[in-house]
């Protein structure tokens, strides 16, 4: 290998070490940035048409982001009444624990001569112990949750943003490539917006086939409303890190209450992890790939990525950042390897 292939090599990796920590260190500033930047884009097509009907641009602005807004919060109260139908459930749950911890301490003394007196000592020492553990586990779930309400505030604000000032971002570019690069550019641009929508048509054939799935599954087992509970589990993922938590918890007390065996809520868990695997490593990058004409393999690098540095966020927001850096390969012609790397070949 050539001292020059060599430097440019260690430049390369030089670029992608200090690009992977600015992005890892710097979460809380690009996440929503990235987010409020898809969906200015996707609803670009539905401002612009509007304004071309002259309605004014803040109108139109806050008409989209309405809408957005609207389905935010259905998703929000169809997470509280989920969390509501759970709290009813709750009373009925502790008195089937309560059963089954009795006849397990009982099976325990009869099979291993375990006295019951010795299995709730044993029970008191393992609480006490794994209280320091309960603790950081529900002090890292409440910062998750913090740093998520606060990157939601400030997705719209960017959206706003980046809608309002469309057009002095877009000169910016221009100044700094050109102006004999602007007709490109602004081909460039119009390509990332179409990217863009079908990463979402993607994201929506996703959470069908998940919400199907799920269906498929519970329903074997037997659950009740087997439907309602594998659709909402699979739109409640939409919300990062208590979506899925918040959602699987329904289906998985109801198996517990409404069947006589613990083997049936194991199944619902069982059936969620699976779905969930499946998602993130089938289903995901096949549908979504191909929505972004992006190869399986380098939306499966994209997403794993991603959950490395900036975890479920980094795993939807990657994949149309790679699809991005493909359309600008395609249109360097120093960068074809790179392009012919990321794109989709039937």
């Amino acid at each position: 290998m050539s001292e020059l292939t060599t430097n440019s090599l260690l430049k390369w990796l030089l670029l992608i070490s200090i690009s992977a920590l600015l992005l890892y260190f710097g979460a809380l500033l690009f996440i929503p940035m990235l987010f409020g930047l898809l969906i200015a884009f996707v609803l670009y097509p539905f401002c612009r048409w509007m304004e071309m009907n002259r309605i004014p641009k803040y109108l139109a602005i806050t008409a989209c982001l309405g809408v957005v807004m609207i389905l935010f919060f259905a998703l929000i109260y169809i997470l509280g009444w989920q969390i509501q139908l759970f709290r009813e459930e709750i009373p009925e749950i502790s008195k089937k624990l309560k059963i089954a911890l009795t006849e397990m301490q009982e099976w325990l003394q009869q099979n291993w001569n375990l006295a019951t007196k010795m299995q709730d000592e044993w029970l008191h020492s393992l609480l006490s112990n794994s209280g320091t553990r309960i603790t950081d586990i529900v002090n890292s779930i409440f910062s998750a949750t913090a740093n998520t309400l606060f990157m939601l505030f400030l997705v719209p604000v960017y959206t706003v943003l980046f809608l309002y000032h469309r057009s002095v971002f877009v000169k910016v570019f221009i100044l700094a490539l050109g102006s004999e690069n602007e007709e490109k550019l602004r081909s460039v641009l119009q390509e990332v917006i179409f990217t863009y929508a079908n990463f979402i048509k993607g994201m929506i054939f996703v959470y069908i086939i998940v919400g199907i799935l799920n269906s498929i599954g519970l329903g074997i087992l037997g659950i009740k409303h087997a439907i309602l509970f594998g659709m909402l589990t699979a739109i409640m993922t939409i919300i990062p890190y208590i979506g899925i938590f918040l959602s699987s918890l329904l289906p998985i007390c109801v198996a517990f209450v409404t069947k006589d065996s613990i083997w049936y809520p194991l199944g619902v868990i069982v059936v969620f992890s699976f779905v969930q695997y499946l998602e993130a490593n089938v289903i995901f990058p096949k549908v979504v790939g191909k929505q972004l004409e992006l190869s399986t393999w380098a939306t499966l690098v994209a997403v794993i990525v991603g959950g490395m540095i900036w975890g479920i966020s980094g795993m939807i927001l990657f994949v149309p950042i790679i699809a991005i850096l493909k359309i600008v390969a395609q249109n360097i012609p120093e960068w074809e390897p790179l392009y012919v790397l990321l794109n989709r070949r039937e």
